[in-house]
């Protein structure tokens, strides 16, 4: 349930956009983040701060897509989401007693800290290169298409590939780290 909810801003992108256009689409995205924070925030009293760095970013950059009426702004709020993602992620393995994954994840399993690095550290290169990959497919791929088609592409892109390619090695790097992680006993 709560996958669904964290990508609950996309699904209303995509069917905005599929409806409409990459306007009205960005204007949902950015209500439906700014919506999603303050749930959050009533809900269980704290701030993710996963989802305020993509709202802070889809502010920004839907901000100006609106007000340009250039659809090159929203294009690259994934690339600079992964590239903040990608230094924060990376950053924590020289700053720091534990890495930003073990932070996260480290209540719910125990792996040694040599496995906390190298996972932390793929997905540091993962977010930089997610990044990479969606400025190609929303600038350089393809350029003799239309415009139009070229923006259906990447907001299918941006939907289906980055998520399926999110989802594909989340459940490969589960498969890595399986044997390192050990379990508390239940306390008594």
């Amino acid at each position: 349930m709560k996958l669904l909810f964290d990508f609950f801003p996309l699904i209303l992108f995509f069917g905005a956009y599929k409806f409409y256009d990459i306007y009205l689409a960005t204007l949902v995205a950015m209500a439906a983040s700014l919506a999603q924070v303050v749930f959050v925030r009533i809900r269980h009293g704290k701030f993710e701060t996963t989802h305020l760095v993509t709202l802070f970013v889809i502010l920004i950059f839907g901000g100006m897509t609106l007000l340009f009426r250039d659809d090159m702004f929203i294009k690259w709020k994934p690339t600079i989401v992964n590239w903040i993602f990608a230094v924060i992620v990376l950053g924590s393995q020289f700053i720091g007693k534990q890495t930003v994954l073990e932070r996260l994840l480290g209540g719910q399993m125990q792996m040694p800290a040599a496995i906390w690095k190298k996972v932390n550290l793929s997905w540091g290169f993962f977010f930089f290169i997610s990044g990479l990959l969606n400025v190609y497919v929303a600038f350089y791929f393809r350029p003799h298409l239309d415009e139009q088609l070229r923006t259906d592409f990447w907001v299918n892109f941006k939907v289906f590939g980055l998520l399926g390619l999110t989802l594909a090695f989340s459940i490969i790097q589960m498969m890595l780290v399986a044997r390192y992680i050990t379990t508390k006993p239940p306390e008594s």
